[in-house]
Parts: structure tokens; C-alpha cells; sequence
């Protein structure tokens, strides 16, 4: 399980410092002591302070304040032991406010002196909307422990858990769930720990397979991954070109090497891989097939089930209208598209049904994309190097890399982009790349974009670090 966790009034206690520091100023100015006990914050209220008076003693003396905190009771022992059950601690604090003269250093060393063990350190400014958010999206956090009801609350509609550390000053909140002390902590943890486990996240992926050599090396990829994933279904996508074949057709030949990679590697796909849609959302075909359903079964069953889509998103976006309640319970990774600077969008996932990209989008699911111009485009590897890593090691390393080379539409080609890795690999290590949150654009008549402020928040990669992607998938495959 990955831990959030936040160092003032969580790890440090910081608040009672404060106080001791205000009380000692006090006597210094009118001695006039706490003149309201009921105030929600030392700063504001609690002292009959003026505003210049609050603020020159505040900004003069926090990093004192902060460089000489002590832990509170139990919270480095309590690390120690979440460390050891095999836990990931990811200290995330928002300190980053322009307060601090060396805040990196700092924290570094505080953290140091009274050795709390950690796997990362993240720094963010606690002043910024879902900055804290925003960083437990990214890292896949399963529970986030927080003094701030803000931090808490806008956790309420992600996967991470949030934890209110109990203070006095947040005590008029009481609708989310609270600990108490790090014991508190521990107990929680533990349980949820032996409810469920986080070890693996539920995937379904929606491919078209027999369209290109990439969706074949993303399957492959994503089942060398099950010690990430719980590969809840494989369903596929609707593709066609310029009429050659009719769309059941291509839906048959995707089947048939869907089940040719399952059995390369001795994965059961009985009750596991689903046909979709014969027609676009876009041409008003019918939300009912066996993808849709399968899709709507595992999203109502799991708390939370992610979609590796990597086609276009006709089946989800099917799903979505036949039972809207799944938007809640889903988190889509889409590869398709450019980048929102584009002029328009004619990219093959996104032009073959603009209809169920534009019903997808404003169902408001949880969705991050992954452009493929200037994104997922980076993602280039040639024969050469495929053959010096893959060739010889199994017989889907020589299947992979014969359909690199010849995939038998595109033409003989030595160098490929292997597009749909990328949606994987997002899933994999979100280190791997960088994102921005903006509000959902609107899909204009010409497939471009066009931002809305209004709308609500969406995730878009920016950049990812080909040379890990493939690195990982090289390591994977070859040892088939």
C-alpha cells in the first residue's frame, strides 16, 4: 500500500509549538494572553493581535519554529512498522509556500534528525487547490493522512483514502473519518490492508488488436504485469479502413490474437476476453454486446477499476450511457488524439467515433489522455533493436517482432512507434510521466479542441520518459 503522509500536526506537532511561541510573544506586546479559546486557527482570532502585528512575528520566526519541532508520540515508531508490512511512505507536505529560505534542505534534515524512514519526499503548496490532490493522483496513493479538512475533502472523489489527523482546530468538520493518535493510524491501516489487496488495481483493456502491431506489444506488456494488475477482462474495440472490411470482421481477427498472445503466455481468458461494438456510437450503433456488458459487471463489482483504452473508446463510451452509474467507479487512460495546441484531432482512435469521444468526456469519468503527436509519438524503437533484445528469447518475442516488421497493412517498415505501450506503462509507474490537470476542452465541428474553464478537471501527459517505458518492457518480455 502506498501512505500519504503529511509532516505538520501529522508527523509534527506543529501546532502546539505555535502556540507555546505565540504565548511567549504574547507577553512581550499587550500580555493580554488568549482572548478567544473557541478560534479556529492560532493565527486568526486567538490573540488580540493586529493583522501586521500577527503576520511580522509569523514570518520573522516560522523556520525557527519549524527547524526545532519534535515528532509526536509514536509517529516515527509507527512508520517503522508500516515500513516493515512491505508499505511505501510518501511524505507529502505543503510547505512549499515561499516561506522557507532552503525548504528542501530543511525538511531533509528534520527528517533526518528523528529518522523517519520514507520512500519519497513531495513538497507542494498548500496555498494551491488540490495541489496535495493532485500529487496522490499521480502516485497512485492509497491513503492520505492530512490535519487539513481542505486536503481531506478534496480526496472525497479519488481512489486515495483520506485520513483527518484529529486536532483541535479542525474539530467542527464531521463528516470525514478521523484517527486519533498513530496507534489509531495503524489499526486503520492494517485493516484496510487485510481487506483488500493493494497490491494490484483492477484493469480492464480495450483494444483493437488486429489494427496494428502496438496494441499486441501493450496486451503482451500488460500481462507480463500482473503483479500490478488484476486483469479483470479484454474486450474488443471497433476499427475499420476506408471500407476494405466490414468492422465485424476486424473484430474477429482481434479476438483471434487476443487469444494467440493469452496463450503465448498461459493466461486463461475463458470468461475474460468480449467482443464490442460492430458499429460506431457515431453511426448510432447499439450499446448492446458483450464488451459493454462485461465492462458495466467488473466497473459495479470493484471500488475502483481502471480502462486501458487504446482504440477508439466507442465500447466505454457504450457502457457509460447504458449504465451511467459506472462514471463513478471508473478511471479511463485513453491513448488517443493530439495535443490540445493542435489544430484538430486527426488521430485514428479519435476520428473513427468523435461521438463517443465527445460522450465520454462530458460524462465527467475520470479520464486521463495520452496525446499521441508530440506524446506518445516520442515512443520510437526500430527492428534492430527489438531483435537485439527480444529475438530468440520465446515465441512471442519472435511473434512480436515479426509483426514489428510486417504487421501486414503498414507495410515493411525497420522503425515503429509502439504507441499503445504508453497507456500501460502510465498505469505502471506514473513517475515515468509528467501531467497537467485542465478543464475538459470541448471537441469543436473540426475535431479541435477548445478550452473551457468552467469544465471539470481532466489529466493530459505532457511528457513520458521513453527510455524507462521500453526499458521495463524489454526487462518483461524477454523473460517469457
Amino acid at each position: 500500500m502506498k501512505i500519504g503522509i503529511d509532516i505538520d500536526n501529522v508527523i509534527s506537532s506543529f501546532d502546539n509549538a505555535l502556540l507555546k511561541e505565540y504565548m511567549k510573544h504574547d507577553k512581550t506586546l499587550r500580555n493580554s494572553g488568549i482572548v478567544d479559546e473557541m478560534a479556529k486557527d492560532i493565527r486568526q482570532g486567538m490573540f488580540d493581535w493586529s493583522s501586521e502585528e500577527e503576520s511580522r512575528f509569523y514570518n520573522e520566526n516560522i523556520e525557527r519554529i519549524v527547524s526545532n519541532l519534535k515528532p509526536i508520540r509514536n509517529a516515527k515508531e509507527t512508520i517503522d512498522k508500516l515500513k516493515l508490512d512491505g508499505n511505501e511512505i510518501y511524505i507529502i507536505s505543503g510547505r512549499d509556500n515561499g516561506e522557507y529560505s532552503n525548504l528542501m534542505k530543511m525538511t531533509k534534515e528534520w527528517l533526518s534528525k528523528y529518522q523517519i524512514k520514507y520512500d519519497k519526499l513531495i513538497l507542494v503548496n498548500a496555498y494551491e487547490k488540490c495541489a496535495k490532490k493532485e500529487v496522490c493522483i499521480k502516485n497512485n496513493i492509497d491513503v492520505m493522512i492530512d490535519a487539513s479538512i481542505k486536503v481531506c475533502s478534496e480526496l472525497k472523489d479519488t481512489s486515495t483514502k483520506a485520513l483527518l489527523m484529529n486536532t483541535r482546530y479542525n474539530k467542527h468538520d464531521n463528516e470525514l473519518e478521523r484517527v486519533l493518535s498513530w496507534n489509531d493510524i495503524y489499526e486503520k491501516i492494517t485493516l484496510l490492508n487485510t481487506k483488500t489487496d493493494t497490491s494490484k488495481i483492477n484493469v480492464i483493456i480495450d483494444t483493437d488488436l488486429d489494427n496494428e502491431c502496438d496494441d499486441k506489444f501493450a496486451l503482451s506488456y500488460l500481462l507480463m504485469s500482473q503483479n500490478r494488475f488484476n486483469v479483470e477482462a479484454i474486450t474488443i474495440a471497433p476499427y475499420q479502413h476506408d471500407n476494405e472490411f466490414l468492422i465485424e470482421e476486424g473484430q474477429e481477427k482481434s479476438y483471434k490474437d487476443a487469444m494467440k498472445i493469452c496463450n503465448f503466455l498461459n493466461f486463461d481468458y475463458s470468461n475474460k476476453l468480449f467482443k464490442g461494438a460492430c458499429d460506431y456510437l457515431d453511426n448510432e450503433g447499439n450499446v448492446e454486446n458483450e464488451a459493454v456488458n462485461k465492462i458495466i459487471e467488473v466497473a459495479l463489482k470493484n471500488e475502483k477499476t481502471y480502462i486501458i483504452a487504446i482504440g477508439a473508446i466507442t465500447n466505454i463510451a457504450m457502457a457509460i450511457i447504458k449504465e451511467p452509474k459506472i462514471i463513478d467507479k471508473l478511471e479511463i487512460v485513453w491513448l488517443g488524439g493530439h495535443s490540445i495546441l493542435s489544430k484538430k484531432n486527426d488521430e485514428y482512435n479519435f476520428e473513427q467515433d468523435v461521438l463517443a469521444v465527445k460522450k465520454v468526456f462530458e460524462s465527467k469519468v475520470h479520464l486521463t489522455i495520452i496525446p499521441c503527436k508530440n506524446v506518445a509519438s516520442n515512443l520510437v524503437t526500430s527492428i534492430f533493436e527489438l531483435e537485439y533484445y527480444l529475438k530468440g528469447k520465446s515465441k512471442l518475442c519472435d511473434y512480436l517482432c515479426s509483426e514489428f516488421y510486417d504487421d501486414g497493412k503498414h507495410g515493411k517498415q525497420t522503425r515503429r512507434v509502439i504507441w499503445d505501450i504508453s497507456a500501460v506503462a502510465y498505469l505502471i509507474n506514473k513517475d515515468w510521466f509528467e501531467v497537467s490537470y485542465i478543464n475538459c476542452p470541448n471537441i469543436n465541428e473540426d475535431t479541435s479542441y477548445s478550452l473551457n474553464t468552467s469544465n471539470h478537471k481532466i489529466a493530459v501527459v505532457d511528457y513520458l520518459n521513453t527510455e524507462m517505458i521500453y526499458k521495463d518492457l524489454f526487462s518483461k518480455l524477454k523473460n517469457t
